[in-house]
């Protein structure tokens, strides 16, 4: 029997690429007030188009509106109706704009399977550098977001941002600070480890993260980390094909969300289905879709969502089937 590595056949829904931060790193980011806001005619438009095409997953994405700004309530408001479009038209919404307060999270929890956000690195050395003027990247801001997700019972995901002026030392402690809020909660379904790869937009003048230590990485969060937290990995990022061999033996078993596009890392396409079929069987990998949302998180769901989530694990349950579909539709 093969070894099975999950991704999730997924689409990207950015509500803006506005954000009041200033990543130096970043290649997603617009300046505030420079970005029309998708409405939802447009997007509902988008996810007709995606029906019957075996995508699950509407991943809402967004650049963040200040918290103090008069524009926040409508910010929230448009990615709250996102997410509720997505459900009517048969999707499973995951939600990933940023840190919200406790009380817009409660509310996302009832329109969303799973939600998540990257603690990226807990130094604060950090908002010297990348995060001089980056707000929402304080390293307490991020993890009471993990806390409250435990509170709300939401299953989450988190990761690292790998290369961004970093030690090994910072990794393992931001691993273990992820590994100290699960072990009270329970509640994080994945953590993402993630190579800074350089794009055309981003003003940091840095090399790009050498994947070839991921490998090491991954085995070092497989002992901090407890063993029902699956370790994700973006094949996208990973260009040489031996290496992504490399860091599924160390211990990765997730690819993510893949789709037609990655939003945070435009410069670097996906790879196709059947290119990462055929990679995979090289080395005896199954290549098998899942929902984003893992079973044991169901009884968290509000009755309305458990239906929508089973109503796709009947679909999934014949994954020759589902995978055959998604090839059909997986374009880049």
């Amino acid at each position: 029997m093969s070894k099975q590595i999950t991704y999730s056949p997924a689409y990207t829904l950015v509500p803006t690429y506005e954000c009041f931060n200033r990543c130096t790193y970043c290649n997603f980011r617009v300046a505030p007030d420079q970005d029309d806001w998708l409405t939802l005619e447009k997007a509902e438009k988008i996810l007709q188009k995606l029906q019957h095409q075996s995508i699950c997953e509407i991943l809402i994405l967004s650049g963040e509106v200040h918290p103090q700004s008069s524009r926040r309530k409508a910010w929230f408001q448009r990615i709250y109706d996102l997410c509720q479009l997505a459900l009517s038209l048969g999707f499973l919404p995951h939600t990933n704009v940023g840190p919200l307060s406790f009380t817009e999270m409660e509310t996302l929890k009832t329109v969303n399977v799973s939600m998540g956000l990257m603690v990226e690195q807990i130094s604060p050395k950090l908002l010297q550098t990348v995060h001089n003027y980056a707000p929402s990247k304080r390293p307490e801001l991020r993890l009471q977001q993990l806390e409250w997700a435990g509170k709300l019972k939401i299953p989450f995901t988190t990761g690292l941002l790998l290369g961004i002026g970093e030690t090994l030392k910072d990794c393992w402690e931001t691993l273990d600070v992820i590994s100290q809020i699960h072990h009270r909660w329970h509640h994080i379904q994945e953590v993402i480890l993630q190579p800074h790869s350089p794009g055309q937009k981003q003003t940091l003048i840095t090399p790009a993260f050498n994947y070839h230590q991921l490998p090491e990485i991954i085995a070092k969060a497989k002992e901090i980390l407890p063993e029902s937290i699956t370790l994700q990995i973006p094949p996208n990022l990973i260009t040489e094909p031996q290496c992504l061999l490399d860091c599924l033996a160390a211990g990765a078993r997730d690819l993510g969300g893949i789709g037609p596009k990655d939003e945070v890392n435009p410069d670097y396409p996906h790879h196709t289905h059947q290119g990462l079929i055929n990679l995979l069987a090289t080395n005896g990998w199954q290549l098998v879709p899942r929902l984003p949302i893992y079973p044991q998180y169901d009884s968290w769901l509000s009755s309305s969502l458990q239906f929508a989530v089973n109503s796709w694990r009947i679909r999934t349950g014949n994954l020759k089937s589902l995978n055959q579909t998604f090839r059909t539709c997986f374009k880049t």
